[in-house]
């Protein structure tokens, strides 16, 4: 099903089963696979494609537990050229995806993010509301961003790497702050982030690492709790 307000450019493969919603901008050169819903507002660029059964462009929704309700107003996920989306993806409403970015399968990216041009997102990753990716950075599969996160330029997040914004787990005295990575800066699989520490520029976390506090630029922190090492 395709709205009739849509507009979708030249030499677009649309697969079977496709949704594509009112006001939907799609640009040329675009490839979406079968079984994909493009949700209303969302903004495609050229050479864009998309893998099978990925939604684009969900809107929020919550309950009355939710601390942090998700704002009612947002603006379209917007998708700029050359990006690649997987299969079985989820990307929401007030999400930019930049040139050249890589987003696996089974991702889910929640609003009010942005990554950066050229930027990877692996397989099964998970990116929280509120955060800033850079450019060319890689986070492999499995990764937990937090919201209200922020990774500079050309940092590498091996797999599995688990963040927190919350350090007191809920119990509201807390303003959410989650990691800073600086540029440069590379993070071992495994490794566990906890709230509102800074990474600094070029610093390496070792594997299996749980980093309760900053570590300076150009330094390696080891083991738990993450210490430098010299």
């Amino acid at each position: 099903m395709i709205h009739a307000s849509a507009q979708i450019g030249e030499n677009v493969t649309i697969g079977e089963y496709v949704v594509i919603e009112e006001n939907v901008t799609i640009g040329n050169n675009v490839s979406i696979r079968h079984h994909v819903v493009i949700k209303k507002d969302t903004i495609i660029g050229d050479f864009v494609q998309i893998g099978e059964l990925t939604v684009l462009g969900k809107p929020t929704s919550s309950n009355k537990k939710m601390a942090r309700k998700p704002g009612k107003t947002l603006d379209p996920l917007m998708i700029e050229a050359h990006v690649t989306i997987g299969c079985n993806s989820v990307i929401y409403r007030d999400v930019k995806l930049e040139t050249g970015v890589f987003v696996g399968d089974l991702t889910s990216i929640r609003e009010k993010v942005t990554v950066g041009e050229d930027s990877i997102i692996g397989r099964n990753a998970i990116v929280e509301t509120n955060t800033k990716i850079g450019k060319r950075v890689t986070i492999q599969t499995g990764c937990y961003i937090t919201a209200d996160m922020v990774i500079e330029d050309e940092v590498f997040i091996g797999p599995c790497c688990s963040s927190s914004n919350d350090k007191y787990m809920g119990m509201g005295n807390f303003k959410h702050q989650g990691p800073v990575i600086k540029s440069g800066a590379k993070i071992g699989n495994n490794a566990t982030l906890l709230p509102a520490i800074t990474i600094g520029e070029k610093s390496i976390v070792g594997a299996g690492c749980v980093v309760t506090k900053d570590v300076p630029a150009n330094k390696t922190v080891v083991g738990n709790p993450g210490r430098i090492i010299r």
